[in-house]
């Protein structure tokens, strides 16, 4: 007889549980949402970021504003985002560093990206670009590392410590058996100047960052790193073409909220981010900065981040990569 009091009460509660889960559904949003980009104001995720929420504010009936918190590789933010309350009012706009590079490469970094949040919807993905300064004798991926592997030791890269150009610059030099030399910087724009000057011999960056300068002759491409040619830079071979099938990297962007927020409120969150992501202003905006809107379901965001997670930390942890 307790027993089955027990498992009544058990049951009485699970239904209560859910009809309450129902309701805050049926009622949310009820005041606007706090959506934190964990970059300053004014950069591509950003401008994503504020894209994206204005969508949703017309799509959800409530204002989506943004906070900016940047700091520590965007994990600011995103361990603030982390610890919210888990109601549906506190979102992160991820970009791929916050859930995939920053959380390995940071010893405190304040949140887990797998356990620390509930994926909401993956917004974009694009390819990095390599690139080399025209000075150098080589036109190709291919010659570019038979020019590195002759010459061991003298060429460099240049990038900010911890960012996506770093981490590629790892991978680079796992996945060729190269040996070029990085120097780190405090932000990758002077990273860049000092490219475009001819002390730093390539980067791997943002085609936004590099593609002005490709215009100008100042810098030669070589290749992009996504699995598939970009489509807004048809004439450049893949990496994977150019003979290195386990070298795709993407930079990439998406929403999550506090792990424990009711599957409900995730769910419309979900269909209103994809429903941004069909207007013609994202879309305009998407090729401007050459990237492409990735519209689906929480768990294959959540299953994308996973297998991200794991390709980043075997590359970070070979490389020996660290950032206190």
């Amino acid at each position: 007889m307790i027993r089955r009091r027990s498992f009544l009460c058990a049951v009485a509660a699970g239904v209560l549980g859910l009809l309450a889960t129902e309701g805050v559904a049926q009622t949310y949003p009820s005041r606007p949402i706090k959506m934190i980009v964990p970059f300053p104001p004014g950069g591509p995720i950003d401008i994503i970021g504020r894209l994206v929420a204005e969508h949703m504010s017309a799509s959800l009936g409530q204002r989506v504003f943004i906070e900016n918190r940047p700091g520590a590789g965007a994990t600011v933010g995103s361990a603030a985002a982390a610890h919210a309350e888990p109601d549906g009012y506190t979102l992160l706009f991820a970009p791929s560093a916050a859930l995939a590079v920053s959380p390995v490469l940071y010893k405190n970094a304040g949140y887990d990206p797998v356990k620390s949040f509930a994926p909401v919807a993956m917004v974009s993905s694009g390819s990095l670009l390599l690139a080399v300064v025209p000075s150098l004798p080589v036109k190709s991926v291919k010659e570019l590392i038979a020019y590195a592997k002759a010459n061991p030791g003298k060429l460099n890269y240049g990038s900010a410590l911890g960012t996506a150009p770093h981490i590629a610059w790892a991978l680079f030099n796992q996945q060729t058996g190269s040996n070029v030399v990085y120097i780190p910087y405090k932000g990758n724009a002077q990273a860049i100047t000092d490219l475009l000057a001819g002390q730093v011999h390539m980067n791997i960056d943002a085609p936004a960052s590099l593609l002005p300068h490709i215009a100008e002759g100042k810098l030669r491409p070589l290749a992009v790193t996504g699995a598939e040619r970009d489509p807004t830079l048809p004439d450049l071979p893949t990496m994977v073409e150019s003979g290195y099938p386990d070298f795709v990297m993407t930079f990439w962007t998406g929403v999550a909220a506090p792990a424990g927020t009711p599957r409900p409120i995730v769910e419309q969150l979900n269909k209103a981010i994809n429903a941004a992501l069909q207007s013609p202003e994202a879309k305009a905006s998407f090729t401007k900065f050459r990237v492409v809107a990735k519209p689906g379901s929480p768990e294959a965001f959540g299953g994308f981040i996973a297998s991200e997670v794991k390709k980043w930390s075997a590359v970070i942890g070979a490389a020996g990569i660290t950032v206190n």
